[in-house]
């Protein structure tokens, strides 16, 4: 890891020097020159260069995430007394210094790290009483469930059916997942399209959850941590969250492939269309109605009081 950081760094440095040439020769478009591929080779020697560029740019710039600026202007001295055999440290000062510049980058990046760990540890525990507050809160709904594992769920639509998964059964299920604070976070409604999975592939709080359910039912799950994702971020899933979801169980163990949602065709994506500008027109009308008659209000009260009249 220490050689891969120190060659990208390098490169990176490579990068700025080719990209403060450039922006030193562009100043003027009249100026600026064409190059010419004469040679066999030319052509692929640009190419090198452009790839080159392309690949480190980005991480020349990550460097400055950690406070490491490097100077292009003396990048490219260095490269062109390197070139020309004039350089001003010997091979073995050079081997010195970037010695040095990796151990100062690694501290760096451990620092940072470790300032990462620190604010993600505070989210977490942050989320932890937040979502204890909101799960004794949920507790007191009515038809809230508890189980024994402390997973908590109400039941939104029951079909009737008697039909009800088993661990290792694969499911198919609509479902919707937001954080305790009502923002969405996936949603299988949102893509148009359920999921199948394994009940011994997911979270605990599914696995146990989808299990007390049977086929057509839609239920609302809360799942605190050790059930969810744990303390560790996962994702766009902070540390420590109490995640809430609604799921509805379509089918155990399905034969057929989910189908891919359908795209509405152009005739009815139109008449959307249509109808939400008339609904829009129709609300800015009764919008511009209603500042009409406040206005008409304000100036007869006005003509009142300028004429002394109470009638």
């Amino acid at each position: 890891m220490k050689k891969t950081t120190l060659v990208l760094a390098l490169s990176a440095a490579l990068v700025a020097c080719e990209q403060s040439n450039d922006t030193d020769s562009k100043k003027s478009e009249d100026t600026q020159q064409v190059t010419e591929f004469k040679g066999e080779y030319d052509k692929t020697a640009y190419a090198i260069g452009v790839n080159f560029s392309t690949q480190m740019g980005q991480n020349f710039e990550s460097l400055k995430e950690y406070g490491v600026e490097i100077d292009p202007q003396i990048v490219a001295k260095g490269i062109k007394d390197g070139f020309a055999g004039n350089a001003q440290l010997t091979d073995d000062e050079v081997a010195e210094e970037m010695d040095a510049f990796q151990t100062n980058l690694n501290t760096k990046m451990e620092e940072h790290q470790a300032k990462l760990e620190a604010e993600a540890q505070q989210e977490a525990e942050a989320n932890l009483a937040t979502g204890d507050a909101f799960r004794e809160e949920y507790a007191q709904k009515e038809g809230v469930e508890t189980t024994e594992s402390g997973l908590m769920y109400r039941v939104i639509e029951a079909s009737g059916s008697e039909e009800s998964p088993v661990a290792e059964d694969t499911v198919r299920v609509h479902y919707r997942g937001t954080f305790i604070d009502g923002k969405e976070f996936d949603s299988s409604y949102e893509r148009k399209q359920p999921i199948d999975f394994p009940l011994r592939g997911v979270i605990p709080g599914w696995t146990e959850g989808v299990q007390l359910m049977n086929v057509g039912d839609k239920y609302e799950f809360v799942i605190k941590p050790d059930l969810a994702y744990g303390e560790m971020d996962r994702g766009s899933i902070p540390g420590n969250s109490t995640l809430v979801f609604e799921v509805e169980l379509l089918e155990i163990n399905p034969t057929e492939p989910v189908q891919p949602a359908e795209e509405p065709a152009i005739d009815e994506q139109l008449e959307e269309q249509v109808e939400d500008a008339a609904q829009e027109l129709e609300q800015a009308a009764e919008a511009t109605q209603e500042t009409v008659e406040e206005v008409s209000e304000e100036v007869k009260e006005e003509v009142k009081e300028a004429t002394g009249d109470d009638q």
